[in-house]
C-alpha cells in the first residue's frame, strides 16, 4: 500500500499542489533544524553573504539588513552537501516516497536549497513557474517544500495559482532582462485567485513544476523555513545547467535509471544563470 491516497493523487494532477502532513519523521525534522540554527547562529559572524557553493558562489545568502542582533539567513544553497539531515531527508523519507508514487517509479534528485524567511524579514517571492527555470526534456518534476517549521498564513505562506500548471508557461524575461518572475498584470491576477499552502512542521507541499506561485513577508514574530527538493523523473533530461549545483544532482533515489531520454513539447526562453547568491537577486530586476 503507497503513502498517498488515490484521493490525494488525483487533487495533485488536477490542482497541481498537494500538501501531506508527517513527511518526515520526528527525529528527521529535529536534526534538519537543529543544522539550519547552527547556521543561523554562524550567520551573525557575517555581514555579507559567504561560503563557496560548488560553482564558486557564496553557500549562504544573506539578505540585505541582516545584523548580528537581527540575522535575515535567507537561502542555503545545496544543504544537502554539507548536512547528513537534510540528504537523510531527501533520499530516505516518505516524503521521497510520496513523489515516486506521482511521477515515479524512477525518480532522481536535481537539486535543492533551504529557503527561509526569518521573524521581520522582507523576503518576497514574486510570482513564477519553477520549469523556466530548470527546463528539462519533460515535466515530470515535483518541487517537494517540506516545513520545517510550522507554516501559517501570516509567515509568508507558499500561495499557489492551481491548475495552472496544465496551461501554458509564462515568460520572465521582459523587455531584455531577466526578472525571473511572471508580468505584473498577470501574477496580480494569479493571487487574487490563489490558494495558501500552510501546515505544521514536518508537513510538505508538493508542488508541479509548472505550477505559478509567489510568496508574501513574513509578518509573524515565526519563522518559516522550507527544504526544498526537486525532483524528476529519471528520464527527464535537463537541457541547461543547474542553477543550485551540487555533489547530488543526477542521484537516483528510488527505482533505476533504465538509460531513457523522455520528451514532450513546448517552448520556452533560456534562462539566465544566476550571477549571485540566489534567484533573489535576480527578482529584484524591475519587471
Amino acid at each position: 500500500m503507497g503513502v498517498l491516497s488515490q484521493e490525494q493523487k488525483d487533487q495533485f494532477w488536477r490542482d497541481g499542489a498537494l500538501t501531506v502532513a508527517n513527511a518526515v519523521t520526528p527525529e528527521q525534522l529535529a536534526a534538519i533544524r537543529a543544522d539550519f540554527a547552527g547556521w543561523v547562529e554562524e550567520s551573525k559572524g557575517h555581514s555579507q553573504s559567504y561560503g563557496e557553493a560548488p560553482d564558486g558562489r557564496p553557500r549562504f545568502d544573506l539578505e540585505d539588513g541582516h545584523t548580528a542582533e537581527k540575522p535575515a539567513l535567507r537561502r542555503v544553497s545545496a544543504p544537502c552537501d554539507v548536512s547528513a539531515a537534510c540528504l537523510d531527508a531527501m533520499r530516505n523519507s516518505a516524503m521521497t516516497d510520496m513523489v515516486a508514487e506521482l511521477i515515479g517509479p524512477d525518480v532522481k534528485h536535481h537539486h535543492n536549497k533551504i529557503n527561509s524567511k526569518l521573524p521581520g524579514a522582507a523576503t518576497e517571492v514574486k510570482w513564477h513557474q519553477d520549469f523556466p527555470f530548470t527546463p528539462h526534456t519533460n515535466s515530470d518534476i515535483i518541487t517537494a517544500l517540506l516545513m520545517v517549521d510550522e507554516v501559517t498564513d501570516e509567515n509568508g505562506p507558499l500561495e499557489v495559482a492551481p491548475g495552472s500548471h496544465t496551461g501554458e508557461l509564462y515568460p520572465i524575461w521582459h523587455d531584455g532582462v531577466f526578472t525571473g518572475a511572471i508580468d505584473e498584470a498577470t501574477a496580480d491576477d494569479m493571487k487574487a485567485k490563489s490558494v495558501r499552502c500552510a501546515g505544521p512542521a514536518g508537513s510538505v507541499c508538493l508542488m508541479h513544476t509548472r505550477l505559478a506561485h509567489g510568496s508574501g513577508p513574513n509578518l509573524s514574530d515565526h519563522p518559516r523555513t522550507l527544504l526544498i527538493t526537486v525532483y524528476s523523473a529519471a528520464d527527464a533530461i535537463p537541457l541547461t545547467p543547474n542553477p543550485v549545483p551540487n555533489h547530488h544532482e543526477g542521484m537516483i533515489v528510488r527505482g533505476e535509471d533504465k538509460g531513457m531520454i523522455r520528451t514532450e513539447e513546448y517552448s520556452v526562453a533560456i534562462p539566465q544563470y544566476p550571477k549571485g547568491a540566489s534567484f533573489f537577486t535576480q527578482q529584484k530586476a524591475p519587471s
